[in-house]
């Protein structure tokens, strides 16, 4: 018999190819079922509320798998911690319902983009965090452009090609410039229900030419009409891309009278 927990999982994006297993290189997904399998002597797969590139961090990244039922989320937690590498650190596990998934369950999703306009944003300690842009930007018209975005639309503009899907509509909730703290420039923070492949990267090298005046604020408008992403700015680089929550609905979750009436977390 088994439970299903939530792990909400921080990573340094640096050193690894992505979230998802590739066939080489270092992945997150890797790293995490290795240390399952350590720990409940079969391969327990891991599923995370969504896919990260090579380079990019995550400070809440939800991850579901299942664990035998004498585990408790307190003893995962502290197993997790002493056997994931260094650049990986559990900040909290969950137990939830029999069928949570951490990608299909989510009903929305957040990340944040860091984009450094100051000078010391190229230093050794700061450039694998963020854009290390080091130079003013319009910020009226990047929150005018995030405001374009806001509600719902198709957004295969800001898409990287590959596999026909679906659709590309996508419900954007937030789309804000936030200015960061002690001058070090600006933070993008969207959330939406659904988010494409390069999507979040797109959208801020877009904005970003807006705020250079290389392109004029129009061109989102223009751009979320298209049907390709030829006329769009490259993506922004990676390493100033967050994953930061995904949001489930409140029943999804075993409470604490849930688990004591079951007796099972006795950690």
């Amino acid at each position: 018999m088994s439970r299903t927990f939530l792990a909400t999982l921080h990573f340094d994006g640096t050193g690894f190819v992505g979230w998802q297993r590739q066939p080489a290189g270092r992945s997150v997904q890797m790293e995490l079922e290795r240390v399952l399998e350590r720990l409940f002597a079969r391969p327990s797969p891991a599923h995370a509320a969504g896919r990260t590139d090579a380079g990019v961090h995550a400070v809440g990244l939800a991850v579901s798998f299942s664990a035998p039922a004498s585990w408790t989320a307190s003893a995962l937690h502290r197993a997790l911690n002493a056997l994931l590498p260094g650049d990986c650190w559990v900040e909290s596990v969950h137990p939830m319902q029999p069928g949570f998934h951490a990608r299909k369950s989510a009903i929305s999703r957040r990340y944040r983009y860091d984009l450094g306009l100051d000078s010391a944003a190229s230093s050794p300690f700061r450039r694998q965090f963020e854009w290390a842009l080091g130079r003013p930007l319009d910020g009226a018209a990047l929150r005018s452009a995030a405001t374009l975005l806001l509600g719902e639309h198709d957004f295969r503009a800001f898409a990287i090609k590959g596999a026909p899907k679906p659709h590309y509509l996508c419900r954007l909730a937030r789309a804000e410039w936030v200015p960061r703290s002690e001058g070090r420039g600006l933070s993008f923070h969207v959330e939406a229900d659904r988010f494409l492949h390069h999507m979040v990267r797109m959208l801020v090298g877009t904005m970003v030419d807006v705020g250079l005046e290389r392109r004029p604020l129009t061109d989102i408008e223009v751009l979320l009409e298209r049907g390709d992403n030829s006329e769009t700015s490259p993506p922004a680089p990676p390493q100033g891309l967050y994953f930061v929550a995904a949001t489930y609905p409140d029943t999804l979750y075993v409470h604490e009278a849930e688990e004591a009436h079951a007796g099972v977390d006795r950690a």
